[in-house]
């Protein structure tokens, strides 16, 4: 595995101990246990099939769910692509390291940068990701809200790559939320999850922004309510 740095930043990361025990170990044994955790569920899919068809044609598409379903989204990109697979944004900071650590056991790319400090750079990063052939996972209300409201990046990259949009929530029977910001949602060992797909989305390369926003944070919401009910 290549050496942890931060180039564009030069934070120093610590000693060459404190290196390996957190941008090593600790993501090691997070990722062991989350697989752990996520072994025990009772996984379902619903309307994942459009999803599966842009695959199989080859298309490129953004996964949008809101930032309290964060944690079991792994579940929601069981699609196989031949070189490439998703992306994510991970911030240029030393917790935007370990988590790059730990999503990397689960196949996923970190793209650096942080939305809330320079959103114009994440963009144009995001937007390279895509065109390399990636798919990507945005949390639209990340990484610090206003819960559940929809920020233009997701519409922005869209525009700019072609890719088609598909909202995607995770519902388990038995959960607990935190008391976190974003009412962070983790669902019960032995719970059944059920990751459910709306209808994909494109977006020209030029429109009305506000407007296919609400359209979107209103089907992502739509989910969210869904799975609030089947919490229930």
């Amino acid at each position: 595995m290549a050496s942890v740095t931060i180039k564009e930043r030069g934070r120093p990361l610590g000693s060459p101990f404190s290196t390996w025990l957190h941008f090593r170990v600790v993501p090691f044994l997070g990722a062991y246990l989350l697989k752990l955790w996520m072994g025990t569920l009772r996984v379902r899919m619903e309307g994942f099939e459009a999803v599966q068809e842009l695959v199989d044609h080859d298309e490129r598409f953004v996964l949008a769910f809101w930032h309290r379903r964060l944690v079991m989204m792994p579940l929601a990109y069981p699609f196989i692509r031949k070189d490439r697979g998703v992306a994510i944004l991970a911030s240029d900071s030393r917790d935007g390291e370990r988590s790059t650590a730990t999503w990397a056991y689960f196949r996923i790319h970190a793209v650096r940068g942080t939305a809330s400090d320079d959103g114009a750079k994440a963009l144009v990063r995001m937007i390279r990701a895509v065109k390399d052939g990636w798919d990507f996972g945005i949390t639209p209300d990340g990484p610090r809200g206003p819960r559940q409201e929809l920020k233009p990046g997701v519409i922005a990259l869209a525009r700019k790559t072609g890719a088609w949009v598909a909202p995607v929530c995770v519902a388990a029977d038995r959960a607990v939320t935190l008391k976190t910001w974003d009412r962070m949602v983790l669902p019960l060992p032995f719970a059944t999850v059920t990751v459910r797909y709306g209808m994909p989305t494109r977006h020209a390369p030029k429109g009305d922004d506000e407007a296919e926003g609400a359209k979107l944070e209103a089907a992502m919401n739509a989910l969210e309510d869904w799975a609030e009910e089947a919490a229930r």
